[in-house]
C-alpha cells in the first residue's frame, strides 16, 4: 500500500523524567515491574484503541499488536514499543532479555498477517522477520534510541527477532 502509519506518542519523550524511567526500565527490577504492568497497560491501550498507555506520558510509542495464536488459532493482543520508518514499523522481540522468544513473535512466524492499533486507528499488517543487514539496521535503531534494548541483548543467548510490519491491502 505504501501508506505511512499514523504517528502516536502520548507525552514528550525527551524529558528528564523520561530518561530516568528509561534507566529504570533497563534494570532487572524495572523489567520485572514493566512485565507485571503489561496486563493493566493492555487494558488501557485496548480501551483507547492504542491512544493511551501507562508509559505514554514519557512519549514512548506503543501499539497494540493482535496476532493469531500459533497453537490456539485465537486472537492474541500484546502492547509493544515500535519504531516507525515511513511505510513500515519495526518490532523487536526482546522479551525483556529473557531466554525465550515472546509468543507474539512465534505467532507472527506462523501467521504473518496481524492487526495493529495505533493512536485510535486499527490497521491490517503483514509481518516479515528481518535477517542479515536489514535486521542489524533495525536492531541498531532500537538499541540507539532505547537504553533497555542495549541491556536486553546482553541478558540472553538467543538472537532477538526483529520484524518489519507493512500495511496490508484490505480484503475485497
Amino acid at each position: 500500500m505504501g501508506d505511512a502509519f499514523p504517528e502516536s506518542a502520548w507525552g514528550r519523550g525527551e524529558t528528564r523524567t523520561a530518561h530516568v524511567m528509561e534507566h529504570v526500565a533497563a534494570t532487572s527490577a524495572g523489567s520485572w515491574l514493566i512485565r507485571k504492568a503489561v496486563p493493566l497497560d493492555r487494558r488501557l491501550l485496548e480501551r483507547s484503541d492504542g491512544r493511551f498507555t501507562i508509559l505514554g506520558p514519557f512519549g514512548t510509542p506503543l501499539l497494540l499488536l493482535t496476532t493469531t495464536g500459533a497453537r490456539s488459532g485465537e486472537p492474541r493482543t500484546t502492547p509493544l514499543l515500535y519504531i516507525a520508518d515511513g511505510d513500515q514499523l519495526f518490532l523487536a522481540a526482546s522479551n525483556f532479555g529473557q531466554a525465550r522468544h515472546p509468543s507474539w513473535s512465534t505467532n507472527l512466524l506462523a501467521t504473518p498477517d496481524a492487526t495493529v492499533a495505533i493512536g485510535g486507528t486499527r490497521l491490517g499488517v503483514t509481518a516479515e522477520l528481518l535477517a542479515g543487514d536489514e535486521r542489524l539496521r533495525a536492531w541498531d535503531r532500537f538499541a540507539s534510541k532505547y537504553e533497555p534494548y542495549r541491556v536486553y541483548v546482553s541478558r540472553t543467548e538467543r538472537q532477538i527477532r526483529v520484524f518489519s510490519l507493512r500495511r496490508r491491502e484490505p480484503a475485497d
